[in-house]
């Protein structure tokens, strides 16, 4: 039998007083039910966050690329550097996700620290850079694993053409199976996710040791720790090594998605908060011993990486030091950890899109905002998310550089998702913001101020270009796709949204017997309306005992009332 206490209906019974639940009281804050299962522990909220944060999906892919732009020095060196910077960030969110525990992340936080004439505004762009940073990585993710797996099919049959329409293809299968994954129940998802972490645990440890163990001829540590070569073509080696944050960068994002399933997870003021700060943690100390053991195990730079026929370059570097049978099975780890990661970026995604749809911000609201009732889970969401991912993945086909852009898009539009919460509880609401049970008291300013300027410094960093000569074939198109979505959002917003997208919240109506049936009751039983109610979500609701379940009264807003474009 479930835990009582981590019931997400559960009513207090105190003196002929209902008090209800600090999750609930935020959900109602906002005008929000409870929809879905709340069943998630604090070690699946992390699962979830720690897969996308995979290390082994992140960093694989692009290994060979970081080493062509600074050798080892940037694989290393520059893992430390954003993995201290990355858990700056993950402060801050953590924080504001302490004290405001809805699905929806930065885009629900940032209804509650901007400023009242900029609400809907800023809550519009937050939650589309959001959407696409998670959707856009669920391309990359899925497309690097259709990389490897080509990869593999050429270790095993070296006269095997794995075109790069056969990569696509396989690119289209691993995605249509996430999206039948995360159709299902999320306590499934949450045992799913469960295995990911061990999966990515014991199967990183797996490849060190033996990696370590059977290649011969390794590198000296000199080598590892100082070995510095710059192949992009720009005569600058401090550009060079800058450029290659990417990887790093790229592989420590998504973690927001522990947020995301705020309202799927039990105590969630406090078991968010550590889902997004063990994701990174966890994620940069394996991630450091992953590249270093690599890294020793390079034994010919210039074969192995610089003039490598097989790609990625780490499946050569792998094959060489130990064998193919070895290789083969670092091969189903690393897809495995992909096959994973994309998984659990799905399904953060999807409780994005739910979240934003359920306040009219999206087309189509009234289908992606669905909570199907058998699973209890957006069913329409996933889909949709499926769908674009599948769509961004045709740049694969028609441009040689086209995965780093996606890379770098997926970057920059989390970036800019966490970097609007973070700079307003650093300025507008610094005073007004009301701290969760996870705070970082008189430290919050100087790591707000550190994150936003980090944010700000990788973001420019990776429109850049990535190789010289810049050609057409080569340039880094992720300036132009991103402009381009977040542009045609903001004029969406402008000619039609904003004549009825307010900001999140009042997605539920109440019957007219109703304990919360108007403003004036509610703030007569000691619940505030909008402009009273607290930024806490850790606040908790006292109202008089109904003769029913409050619950059983609430019902969701009909098409007809919910705040939705008219379509």
């Amino acid at each position: 039998m479930a835990d009582p206490l981590y019931d997400p209906n559960k009513i207090c019974q105190e003196d002929g007083l209902e008090q209800v639940s600090s999750d609930q009281a935020a959900l109602a804050s906002f005008g929000y039910k409870q929809e879905m299962n709340k069943t998630m522990s604090t070690i699946s909220n992390f699962s979830i966050a720690f897969g996308c944060c995979s290390i082994l999906s992140g960093l694989t892919p692009l290994w060979g690329d970081v080493m062509l732009m600074g050798g080892s020095i940037s694989v290393v060196w520059g893992w430390v550097i954003v993995s201290f910077f990355t858990f700056g960030v993950g402060l801050s969110l953590a924080e504001i996700c302490s004290s405001i525990t809805v699905t929806g992340g930065p885009y629900v936080w940032v209804s509650r620290l901007a400023p009242p004439a900029w609400v809907p505004l800023a809550c519009f762009v937050t939650g589309w850079c959001n959407w696409l940073g998670l959707t856009v990585a669920i391309t990359s993710a899925d497309l690097g694993l259709a990389t490897f797996m080509s990869s593999v099919i050429h270790v095993a049959y070296p006269d095997a053409n794995v075109s790069i329409y056969w990569q696509y293809g396989i690119f289209l299968a691993i995605v249509m199976i996430h999206g039948v994954i995360n159709s299902i129940s999320v306590k499934y998802n949450g045992i799913f996710n469960e295995v990911s972490l061990w999966w990515h645990l014991i199967g990183t440890l797996l490849i060190v040791i033996v990696a370590l163990v059977l290649t011969p001829n390794k590198a000296s540590a000199s080598w590892v720790f100082t070995f510095f070569e710059n192949h992009t073509g720009f005569s600058s080696n401090t550009y060079a090594f800058l450029i290659g944050l990417l990887q790093s960068q790229y592989t420590l994002s998504g973690f927001d998605s522990a947020a995301q399933m705020s309202e799927e997870t039990r105590d969630a003021a406090t078991s968010a908060p550590r889902g997004i700060l063990y994701a990174i943690g966890t994620a940069a100390v394996c991630g450091l011993v992953f590249m270093v053991a690599v890294n020793f195990c390079v034994q010919d730079y210039d074969r192995q990486i610089v003039s490598a026929t097989l790609r990625p370059q780490m499946t050569q570097v792998f094959l060489d030091g130990v064998g193919y049978t070895w290789t083969m099975v670092f091969m189903a780890i690393v897809m495995g950890a992909m096959f994973f990661s994309g998984s659990a970026l799905t399904l953060g995604s999807s409780r994005m899109v739910y979240a934003f749809a359920r306040d009219g911000a999206t087309p189509f609201s009234d289908y992606l905002s669905h909570v199907n009732p058998r699973t209890r889970t957006p069913i329409y969401a996933v889909w949709f998310n499926i769908a674009f991912a599948a769509v961004v993945g045709l740049l694969y086909i028609v441009n040689s550089t086209a995965f780093n852009a996606i890379v770098s898009v997926n970057t920059i539009a989390s970036s800019f998702a966490y970097f609007i919460p973070i700079s307003l509880r650093l300025t507008v609401a610094r005073k007004s913001f009301e701290r969760g049970p996870f705070h970082l008291g008189p430290f919050s300013t100087a790591i707000n101020l550190v994150s936003c300027l980090w944010i700000i410094f990788t973001s420019v960093l990776f429109v850049c270009p990535t190789v010289s000569p810049v050609t057409t074939e080569n340039a880094n198109y992720a300036s132009v796709i991103f402009v381009f979505v977040i542009g045609t959002c903001v004029l969406y917003y402008e000619v039609q949204a904003k004549h009825w997208f307010t900001g999140p919240g009042h997605a539920i109506q109440l019957t007219g017997d109703n304990l919360f049936a108007s403003s004036e009751s509610m703030i007569s039983e000691g619940i505030p309306d909008e402009s009273e109610r607290s930024t806490s979500a850790t606040d908790v609701f006292v109202v008089k005992k109904d003769r029913q379940d409050s619950s059983d009264n609430v019902r969701s807003r009909s098409t007809s009332d919910k705040p939705h474009p008219p379509f």
